[in-house]
């Protein structure tokens, strides 16, 4: 199984830091955050690492290189032209280095103990989501589960954690274009068509200077 982090946003939220650096590159313990992940799925055997990149996205290609520091081969999906395309326009646009088997998927973004799994199965489903209990910056949640069915609205709420597992048939028919995964999921949802389960483990979505240093400062 392969796997992309999505590392092209502005991360607006972050200014004035990622007015120089982009998110990704942004350090929590003395370590940027794409790196923990890059050697978090090395260690757990994955061999290729699909990185979408276009806010100051040459940094991010001469901090990694091609991986073979943490024994990846890293492949980069350049949208700096058409501009930042979101996550499922990202994830369309990366096919070409996804192939045609299931893959996971990682907002360069978060910082966690949740272990990546290259022999996950889908199953029947599509899409398997790893969600979360709902942290102060996101209270309503955005799931609910029954059983393993991951559903748009329960009795029970969770937030996605922006990790997850997709078929390539998801993004194969929807046009190359800037578009969010959300709605796409949703849909999908309505269909039966996504599990998921909860990671109760330290998850942080590093989304402000605030969440960063108090990060930082644990």
């Amino acid at each position: 199984m392969k796997a992309m982090i999505l590392a092209a946003g502005r991360g607006e939220r972050m200014r004035p830091l990622t007015d120089t650096l982009p998110k990704p590159l942004l350090k929590v313990h003395e370590k940027p955050l794409i790196v923990w992940h890059l050697e978090k799925l090395s260690r757990n055997g994955f061999k290729e690492v699909v990185i979408n990149i276009a806010h100051l996205g040459g940094k991010i290609i001469e901090t990694l290189g091609d991986g073979s520091k943490w024994n990846l081969k890293i492949h980069y999906s350049d949208e700096r032209e058409l501009g930042p395309l979101e996550s499922a326009g990202g994830i369309k646009k990366a096919l070409a280095f996804l192939g045609d088997e299931p893959f996971l998927v990682v907002n360069g973004d978060v910082f966690c103990e949740y272990e990546f799994e290259p022999d996950f199965d889908l199953q029947e489903k599509l899409a398997h989501l790893i969600l979360v209990p709902n942290p102060s910056h996101n209270e309503k949640g955005d799931f609910a589960l029954k059983g393993t069915d991951v559903l748009n609205k329960g009795e029970k709420m969770y937030t996605f954690s922006g990790i997850g597992y997709y078929n390539p048939k998801i993004f194969q028919t929807i046009e190359l274009q800037k578009a969010p995964l959300a709605p796409i999921l949703r849909e999908l949802c309505e269909k039966n068509l996504v599990s998921g389960e909860v990671f109760k483990k330290m998850w942080h979505d590093i989304g402000t200077p605030q969440r960063l240093e108090a990060i930082n400062n644990d």
